[in-house]
């Protein structure tokens, strides 16, 4: 018979997590870089004792709020190219119900998080306990159900041995290459702190590598034969990119055959921004040169990208007859998007299988010269919104100002507002992972957080975290834990007075200046908010700069801080980059008593006409 030890469900649960391991260049690493922590009545006694009993291999992270732990767990598993990962336990109720945004966030993104939230009884003796959800005809449901469609995988602990085929389930998920997202293991208080005889090989070291499959035969021949057949190819790299460690296996590629790349949010900094196959941004968001090269090209090798919205302009920015796309993807789903040609497989993976088929074939010269004029007339015009003025700043001469400070070496965290399209254009980024973009989900609230999760995954980075006043607004407390902690961030907080990216989407759209920027809200007094003295409050280095000259000096200075620092710069709320972009479906009112909407409308159907089902 095999040995077993008898342990609550809570310590088997939190010694099967220190046991479970990693392998980054030749080093054996924990997979699981700690847990975060906010103790309430629905964890504290059983996961927080058990947490309490394996600190020394298991870490525990306390931070001020539940979605912000489960933000800076998202960021450190993406900064580790999946390879590493994190686990956030909550209280039930509304410590609970917090990490609903979270998990849409991972779910989204394709990126794994352990969520381990307290629960109701299993025995039901106490109903109704506090902080639980009734429902008055299921006697089921508790308020952690609404976790179901935004986690990969979801069960509900009501017995101490079901952790064991549990975490078996959960660590396939979290470690598959295409079903990869967020887990749920909802945890009933009192199963928690119940005992049961585990089997002690239940606990033995196990090393997980990532999976990487190959392409089928007959998706393969059909790939081969679209690109052989182009003459005008181009390559879309997604996040998929990075999270196979497939960049310098198409940096080879692009540079082998010749085809032009054009980086996905996700994906940008698969190539050195200074690369002369780099094309930059894609889509709405997307440079001159990757668009026009788009709008002309024959095959679209999409590499490891959802092809959202965004990246195809709504799918109207592929213009050519007959284009097709090859989706080589690890999942299926995406894989197949739009009756793209499917190749099912790890990027990494495919990009070999690609390129040991089409030996020594290139794209025609001319369409390498195309693509180069292209991103030469790119650089002079982010060149020109990005040098300062004297007017109040845009958000691209403030992007500007924290490159020439910093430099392509810098980690950027962003995540929502104006922002990701002015980074996504010009932000010139460096090293794989160097640009850290949330935005999949578009989450107001990440920023901070995410920036403190990458801080945890990247110690020696310079992490630097851009975002605006409304996003500040909405989750600023891990600055606190970033100084408690001792990971050091260089917040840059543009303050426009609102929420001024969908104020300018307001006014796009026909719409009257309402509810967006604070002067256009209901109030009765503007509050004059000063964000450098609350960050202070919050033990931050703090400065309010005014002027881009002033923004240079203050991110020199803030390189010799020895904790986060937190720079404010007020900027105009009405200017973005015109240069560049493509359009974007964003219905507009059929009717309206406005002139103003109901010109956007008649633009609307126009450019309606653009979008076609790749066939």
């Amino acid at each position: 018979m095999s040995k077993t030890i008898r342990l609550t469900m809570a310590q088997a649960l939190t010694r099967f997590l220190a046991r479970q391991m990693t392998e980054i260049d030749g080093k054996t690493l924990p997979l699981f870089g700690g847990v975060w922590a906010i103790f309430g009545h629905g964890n504290v006694a059983g996961i927080g004792e058990a947490l309490y009993q394996v600190r020394e291999g298991l870490p525990t992270y306390r931070a001020h709020n539940e979605q912000g732990m489960a933000h800076a767990a998202i960021a450190y598993a993406k900064a580790n190219f999946r390879r590493r990962m994190m686990a956030v336990t909550t209280s039930i109720g509304p410590g609970a119900t917090n990490l609903t945004t979270a998990a849409a966030l991972a779910h989204v993104n394709r990126l794994p998080l352990l969520l381990l939230p307290g629960d109701v009884f299993a025995n039901r003796i106490p109903d109704p306990v506090l902080q639980q959800v009734e429902d008055f005809s299921d006697g089921t449901v508790s308020a952690n159900d609404c976790l179901r469609p935004v986690s990969c995988y979801f069960d509900r602990i009501t017995r101490p041995e079901q952790i064991v085929p549990a975490l078996s389930r959960a660590m396939q998920v979290l470690t598959d290459p295409a079903e990869c997202g967020p887990v749920t293991l909802a945890l009933c208080q009192d199963v928690q702190a119940e005992a049961y005889d585990y089997p002690e090989s239940f606990f033995d070291e196990r090393l997980w590598r990532p999976r990487r499959p190959q392409p089928d035969a007959s998706e393969l021949d059909a790939a081969v034969a679209a690109l052989k057949g182009s003459t005008k190819p181009v390559i879309i790299a997604g996040g998929g990119v990075l999270y196979s460690e497939a960049t310098a296996t198409l940096k080879a590629f692009a540079e082998k055959h010749g085809i032009p790349v054009m980086e996905t949010n996700a994906g940008k900094s698969s190539l050195p921004h200074d690369h002369p196959l780099n094309m930059g941004s894609v889509g709405v968001t997307g440079s001159s040169a990757s668009n026009l090269l788009a709008e002309q090209a024959d095959v679209v090798l999409a590499v490891g990208s959802r092809l959202q919205d965004f990246t195809t302009g709504s799918w109207a920015l592929f213009k050519a007859d007959g284009v097709k796309i090859v989706g080589l993807n690890a999942q299926a789903f995406d894989a197949g998007k739009h009756r793209a040609l499917p190749l099912v497989a790890d990027a990494k993976a495919g990009l070999e299988a690609l390129e040991a088929r089409l030996n020594d074939w290139k794209s025609p010269t001319a369409w390498v010269a195309t693509a180069k004029a292209a991103k030469t007339d790119w650089l002079a015009a982010a060149k020109a919104v990005t040098d300062p003025t004297n007017a109040l700043p845009s958000d691209a001469q403030v992007i500007g100002a924290v490159h020439r400070a910093r430099g392509s070496k810098a980690t950027l965290v962003c995540a929502s507002g104006g922002l990701p399209g002015e980074l996504h254009k010009l932000w010139p980024a460096g090293a794989p992972g160097s640009y850290h973009m949330e935005y999949g989900y578009s989450t107001m609230g990440y920023e901070i957080a995410g920036g403190l999760g990458v801080k945890l995954a990247r110690p020696d980075d310079d992490v630097i975290v851009m975002l605006g006043d409304g996003s500040y607004m909405m989750m600023n407390s891990e600055i606190a834990t970033s100084v408690m902690l001792g990971r050091k961030l260089t917040i840059v907080v543009l303050d426009n007075r609102g929420f001024g990216c969908i104020n300018r989407l307001q006014m796009a759209t026909g719409g009257a200046n309402f509810n967006n920027l604070l002067k256009d809200a209901k109030h009765e007094v503007l509050p004059e908010i000063d964000f450098a003295a609350h960050a202070a409050s919050m033990g931050a280095t703090a400065r309010k700069v005014a002027s881009i000259a002033e923004l240079e000096r203050a991110l020199k200075e803030a390189e010799a801080d020895t904790k986060t620092s937190v720079i404010v710069i007020d900027t105009d709320p009405l200017i973005s980059t015109e240069a560049g972009g493509h359009w974007w479906d964003v219905a507009v009112p059929e009717v309206s008593s406005r002139k103003e909407v109901n010109a956007a409308r008649k633009d609307y159907e126009q450019k309606r006409k653009m979008q076609h089902l790749v066939n």
